[in-house]
């Protein structure tokens, strides 16, 4: 188990995390996740993907204003109230400069709303991929690292088409990400010649899903999309339509893409199971992240790690461009993630940092893409296709 998961849990998810190199925190950053809830075995990984961050900064030189330090805030993915809660904590009390997160997309628009946006901090989720955030009014303060599930929606309609699925049931978690994608999933299904038998929402955090189950299960779709979460309402309706019999295929979005669920339900029974989450294209970045996750003992296929890289390492480079103020970042992010500039790969810190001193654009090519910022603060990026085979997910590649 990493050890920035350790020590999470230890302090309650309200500590301090000074990365390697620092022996005082002198810029803080704020990572917003959920560490309890439905996502809690998926959150260490992304946290530590922005450490990892800001461990190659701080290792070589730190910022021109200090070195970087976290400090987190559990959001618990599932409540808005929390979520507010804690983002204002960070900004308010905490005063931190940028915030990496929120994970879950109904916690980064109640953090952003409530928190971040009056204050002026700059928020960069790396897993946040509901198509409301496109259209929030964030005035240019939030931004993201995953593609949106408007596209995920897409890519999962043609992914199953072409593996002969005609007719699917849809279910999905009644929050804004489950909403999204199950409205973007049914449109493209439709669009690819493909049945929505039925598109239902749940509510999460029951104990027993069964008349749920037993609804879809009357539309008479052999397949089964849980567009959810992995420890949360997803893990149970999927063990409990197992239980019952109703259903011979399992699909999921990012949201279920964790070895926990495997392991809670049982490798044989999720056997071949199909699912999508936000990867890494071949690019020089990737290889880059690769290298350096393995060695600081990270998984680097972890979900939505890399992209918690790259966010992290975003704003950092932003805050050098922008001579360590708050006031700005923005722009300076968006300068940094674009082209024309000097190539900055992931870990090439002091590359940049020379650059910037010297008067010189840069344009960051992250591990999980080129993150040209649209208008919205969206970006490309490409899906991957996951399944269950020997009692764990892996990665069959790029879903076309």
């Amino acid at each position: 188990m990493l050890s920035f998961k350790r020590t999470i849990l230890a302090a309650a998810c309200a500590t301090a995390l000074i990365a390697p190199g620092a022996a005082m925190a002198d810029v803080k950053f704020g990572f917003l996740g959920g560490f309890t809830g439905p996502i809690e075995s998926l959150t260490p990984p992304i946290a530590e993907g922005a450490k990892l961050a800001a461990k190659h900064v701080n290792d070589q030189g730190g910022t021109s204003a200090g070195n970087i330090s976290f400090v987190t805030g559990d959001t618990t993915c599932a409540d808005a109230t929390k979520a507010s809660d804690a983002a204002d904590r960070l900004v308010n009390s905490e005063k931190v400069v940028a915030i990496v997160g929120a994970l879950c997309s109904g916690a980064t628009i109640s953090s952003a709303n409530n928190a971040a946006v009056p204050g002026g901090v700059v928020m960069v989720s790396p897993a946040s991929t509901s198509p409301a955030l496109t259209t929030l009014d964030d005035k240019d303060m939030v931004f993201r690292t995953a593609p949106s599930d408007a596209y995920q929606g897409e890519v999962l309609a043609r992914l199953l088409r072409s593996k002969g699925i005609d007719t699917i049931a849809i279910t999905y978690v009644n929050n804004d990400y489950g909403k999204g994608f199950g409205a973007a999933l049914e449109a493209a299904f439709k669009a690819e010649g493909g049945k929505v038998a039925a598109n239902e929402a749940h509510e999460d955090s029951k104990a027993d899903y069964r008349a749920e189950i037993g609804s879809l299960e009357s539309s008479g779709a052999e397949t089964l999309v849980v567009l959810a979460y992995a420890d949360g309402s997803g893990q149970t309706i999927i063990r409990q339509a197992i239980e019952s019999g109703n259903f011979t295929t399992f699909v999921g979005g990012d949201g279920m893409v964790g070895d926990k669920l495997v392991g809670a339900i049982g490798g044989d029974k999720l056997n071949g199971m199909i699912a999508t989450k936000p990867g890494t294209p071949d690019i020089p970045g990737a290889g880059a992240f690769d290298m350096a996750a393995k060695d600081a003992g990270l998984d680097p296929k972890a979900v939505f790690a890399a992209q918690s890289y790259d966010a992290a390492f975003l704003l950092a480079l932003a805050l050098e461009k922008n001579g360590g103020k708050q006031e700005g970042l923005n722009a300076a992010l968006r300068s940094v993630a674009s082209a024309p500039g000097e190539t900055i790969l992931p870990g090439e810190w002091k590359k940049a940092k020379e650059l910037i001193a010297a008067g010189k654009d840069i344009n960051y090519e992250g591990a999980t893409g080129s993150h040209e910022f649209d208008k919205a603060g969206d970006v490309p990026g490409v899906i991957v296709e996951m399944t269950v085979k020997g009692g764990k997910f892996e990665e069959v590649g790029p879903a076309k």
